[in-house]
């Protein structure tokens, strides 16, 4: 298995001990893992409080500060991964980067650019089944337009789990279904 540099995006949250207990489970496979705080120190108990103050910070500075901190690493071909809002911001980071090895989506996806093109980079997307932030409808349209895009794309979808169910210290937390995405996203990661 190669070691992967992996670039970890937080939720809406922000950068919390969940965020960092992730790190440390890719760190113990063998992976390198950075943890950048696009919130800047910020974290917050409730979605809409965290919504409430990305709206503040601005969605482009938000994905200024994902890109300065990915900047450094792009050129050893980085897997980008992210959990909720940190997903969107991953996707959109590996979209753009032509090197980038891999995209590990975790509860949530982004919308894709019309003319976004790689070439058969590998996704997988680990998602609540149903999830209030992404729909049945939403979640098919958004596979057919990463295949349209040349990514290779696999979707695990969890019954019953809350949207952030792999984080501990939030309510959606489900243990099983944790676990399997763990097991299932190494297994991944083993393969770039």
């Amino acid at each position: 298995m190669d070691r992967m540099n992996i670039m970890l995006f937080h939720s809406i949250h922000g950068l919390r001990p969940a965020v960092h207990a992730s790190a440390e489970r890719l760190r113990a496979a063998g992976h390198e893992v950075r943890v950048p705080d696009l919130f800047e120190g910020h974290t917050f108990e409730t979605v809409e409080d965290g919504t409430a103050f990305k709206e503040q910070v601005g969605k482009e500075e938000l994905l200024k500060r994902a890109v300065l901190a990915a900047a450094p690493y792009s050129d050893q071909g980085l897997v980008y991964a992210g959990f909720s809002f940190g997903a969107s911001v991953a996707q959109t980071l590996a979209l753009g980067d032509a090197k980038a090895r891999g995209l590990l989506l975790l509860h949530g996806t982004s919308d894709i650019a019309e003319n976004a093109s790689v070439d058969e980079l590998p996704v997988q997307l680990h998602v609540a089944d149903p999830d209030v932030f992404e729909s049945p409808d939403w979640l098919n349209s958004w596979y057919l337009q990463m295949q349209r895009t040349g990514a290779d794309v696999e979707i695990y979808r969890y019954p019953g789990a809350g949207h952030l169910y792999t984080d501990p210290d939030l309510p959606d937390f489900d243990q099983d279904a944790a676990d399997l995405t763990w097991k299932v996203a190494l297994g991944f990661l083993a393969t770039l």
